[in-house]
């Protein structure tokens, strides 16, 4: 049996001899930090851990955390076996599909372009030994503003990139992985009930005529009143797509549950899974920004002798990467940087670090930041960790994850 389904079995399994429902927490591994913490807060926790990597993140040319995904697995291997957590990790990738890694939007490929990079995309986490993949093409940069991609071509696609893993993986002997497909991205995807059942049903019909019928999604994305600027999961929208989807052997998974206000629901709804991304950034740059107050206090008393300026540094590589641009409100669009609101800004510079985090200054800002701590008796890596940490502990809590190890 695939990875990810024996897990969501055997909590299925946990869930109807215990009576208590779970939902499995994903963590985007944004940066290096974040990753280190996600495993100590698993280990803490004694639970399960579920690493959701974009190809913007992590692909074939390094992506912004610099690795490849072959350099990923070594490193969850090695940080797992550093701190001897020995509880199950999931490795996925998130968001796969045309024109979603960055690179491939700025410069406009072609469909045939797109289509390619992202097989190439997926053959490359297959081979370094990824257990799930985001199968996600409802994104599509042709189409004309202000219209949706046909649900029929999502199908297609979804279809085609999917045989194209199932081939490349069959012919050369390598493990089953499992899929997850839709979204609730802004830009499109399965945004109504009528499109939801479409896709499901024409996926189930495409899957059968390419022979694929062993082949079927274990999460199925909804739109569950979360996105990148919302707070708050609707209950009673998931519990209507989870009804939906458990006939078929899904779950449906939640993306954007950064900060939101009741992740309490989560499980009671049937939610099989959800990711947190841009907020654990937040809390790395929060933490980054505490450390060089304390590094400021101690020059004061002269011992330091350079400080690092690191929240001078981030503000001016986030500015100068132009990614920030992505993420501007529609009346935003257009204006400079510094033009833009206070918080407006605070949030795309806290948030666009991660794009940044590997970038020579933000590294060398670091190092210092942290030597000179050091000099004078603090742990600024700890306390860095421990604050993603903490920001990662209540998603365990609150979706009954505690000590899960001991069940499985």
């Amino acid at each position: 049996m695939r990875k990810t389904e024996q897990l969501l079995d055997s909590i299925a399994r946990i869930t109807r001899e215990t009576g208590i429902p779970r939902t499995i927490f994903a963590v985007c591994p944004n940066s290096v930090a974040v990753t280190k913490a996600a495993f100590r807060a698993a280990r803490r926790n004694n639970a399960p851990i579920y690493f959701a990597a974009t190809l913007n993140q992590i692909d074939e040319d390094g992506g912004y955390t610099g690795m490849t995904p072959t350099d990923f697995v070594r490193m969850a291997h090695l940080e797992a076996e550093m701190i001897h957590y020995t509880g199950t990790t999931i490795i996925a990738i998130d968001h796969g599909g045309p024109w979603l890694k960055d690179r491939q939007r700025v410069e406009r490929w072609s469909v045939e372009e797109a289509m390619n990079g992202v097989k190439r995309s997926f053959e490359a986490a297959v081979l370094a030994g990824y257990d799930l993949i985001h199968v996600d093409p409802t994104v599509d940069i042709y189409v004309p503003q202000g219209e949706t991609i046909s649900i029929h071509l999502v199908v297609s696609r979804t279809v085609e990139l999917i045989a194209h893993v199932e081939r490349f993986r069959r012919e050369r002997g390598l493990s089953p992985v499992s899929y997850e497909v839709g979204t609730e991205e802004v830009h499109g995807g399965l945004a109504d009930e009528q499109t939801f059942d479409t896709f499901l049903t024409e996926l189930k019909s495409g899957l059968k005529e390419a022979g694929l019928e062993d082949v079927w999604p274990c999460f199925i994305v909804g739109k569950v009143g979360t996105d990148l600027h919302t707070t708050t999961f609707d209950p009673v929208v998931a519990r209507a797509l989870t009804e939906k989807v458990r006939p078929y052997g899904s779950f449906i998974k939640g993306h954007y549950t950064d900060d939101v206000s009741n992740p309490e629901e989560y499980p009671l709804c049937g939610m099989g899974a959800a990711n947190v991304g841009p907020e654990f950034t937040m809390s790395e740059y929060d933490a980054l920004a505490e450390l060089e107050v304390l590094e400021l206090r101690e020059r004061e008393k002269g011992a330091v002798a350079m400080v690092s300026n690191m929240t001078a540094v981030l503000r001016r590589l986030v500015c100068d990467s132009g990614r920030w641009r992505k993420w501007l409100h529609e009346g935003e669009i257009g204006r400079e940087f510094d033009d833009l609101d206070a918080d407006r800004q605070s949030w795309l510079i806290k948030t666009g670090c991660r794009y940044i985090w590997q970038k020579p200054e933000a590294l060398a800002a670091r190092y210092l930041l942290y030597d000179n701590l050091r000099r004078v008796g603090y742990d600024p890596e700890e306390m860095v960790l421990g604050r993603i940490e903490r920001d990662m502990d209540k998603y365990f809590v609150a979706f009954n994850l505690v000590n899960l190890n001991d069940l499985l």
